[in-house]
């Protein structure tokens, strides 16, 4: 279905009240594919939007939004211990985390909570508690929005890395995904040592999916504002990622300072802790602020623009890299132009 002139505002997290010129919600592949075989009738330029929790637009998109809408979940293969689970790109997140826990199969729990729609998770290689999506994609599928084609794209292809993918360097804006297989286990092994997981499943009882997820969902609640009530897209920057000799002198400074060691063998720095000690926690200008119990998440408490809110999230990366000498880099995607 092709809208015109449409309001974007209940397709971000922020809550930013943006228009786009055309806005296409897709319901299938064969709706896909038949639309970008005509893409010379749509106004340029193309961009794929999912439930838009990771996005930031400053301005009215001058362009097509193409808006997956393919929802389905369903079993393609299943041995003694793991099951194969397709699910169209449409399908929101959570919903998925829900049916995988309802159902016996291990690997997305501690993922639960977080907003957002199946076909972005790839993208993003989302991750939380530990865990990261890239752990669990058996493939991807995607249509090219060049000519229409269809490809699958294994693990390995996609080139997974933190908060990243092929999908976000080298084949940025060139594919719609369309569908996402998930190999789960049907033996998982829980994984609650991140944080303060671990005590907060065991108060719900013998650790399983459900304890798991549920404390995952508790946790969640506490320190992060529902996107409904409050305008956000959780985490705004990511945890960056400095050499351990780096980090050996910023703990002799700072010897509170929380950090994890990478899988790289470098050091991982928590980014929220980074920018409370800079004194932006709570920190509001105008309707634009930084979350009083996250200062991780930066909010729109209602009437705040795209650019109050890139505005505070420059500020933001300017004192951290001048107390600490690191540059965050975001993990929203900002929209400046069309």
């Amino acid at each position: 279905m092709i809208f015109k002139n449409i309001s974007l505002k209940k397709y971000n997290t922020f809550g930013l009240d943006y228009n786009a010129d055309c806005f296409i919600s897709i319901k299938s592949e064969d709706e896909a594919i038949s639309i970008l075989k005509k893409r010379g009738s749509l106004k340029e330029p193309l961009f794929i939007l999912g439930g838009g929790s990771n996005l930031l637009f400053t301005r009215d998109f001058h362009g097509t939004i193409i808006h997956p809408e393919i929802e389905s979940i369903k079993i393609v293969d299943k041995t003694q211990d793991y099951a194969i689970v397709s699910t169209g790109a449409g399908v929101i997140w959570d919903d998925l985390v829900r049916w995988t826990v309802e159902n016996g199969y291990g690997g997305l729990e501690n993922l639960s909570q977080i907003p957002g729609m199946v076909g972005a998770t790839p993208v993003q290689n989302i991750g939380a508690y530990g865990v990261e999506v890239k752990d669990t994609i058996e493939k991807v599928r995607a249509i090219s929005l060049k000519d229409g084609s269809i490809r699958e794209f294994s693990n390995e292809e996609c080139m997974f890395a933190y908060r990243n993918s092929i999908f976000k360097g080298e084949l940025k804006g060139k594919y719609l995904i369309t569908n996402v297989s998930f190999r789960l286990t049907t033996y998982p092994l829980l994984n609650t040592i991140y944080g303060s997981l671990k005590e907060e499943t065991e108060k719900l009882g013998p650790v399983s999916l459900i304890t798991v997820r549920q404390a995952v969902i508790n946790i969640r609640t506490t320190k992060l504002p529902d996107p409904v009530k409050v305008g956000n897209a959780g985490s705004f920057f990511k945890n960056p990622v400095v050499s351990e000799s780096f980090a050996l002198v910023l703990r002799q400074n700072w010897p509170k300072m929380p950090y994890y060691t990478d899988p790289s063998g470098d050091i991982k720095i928590a980014a929220g802790w980074l920018i409370d000690q800079c004194g932006w926690k709570a920190k509001r200008r105008g309707d634009a602020g930084v979350h009083e119990n996250q200062a991780l998440v930066i909010v729109n408490y209602g009437k705040a623009t795209g650019e109050d809110i890139l505005k505070l999230s420059e500020d933001i990366r300017e004192s951290v890299l001048e107390k600490f000498g690191i540059e965050l880099e975001r993990e929203v995607e900002v929209i400046l132009s069309t």
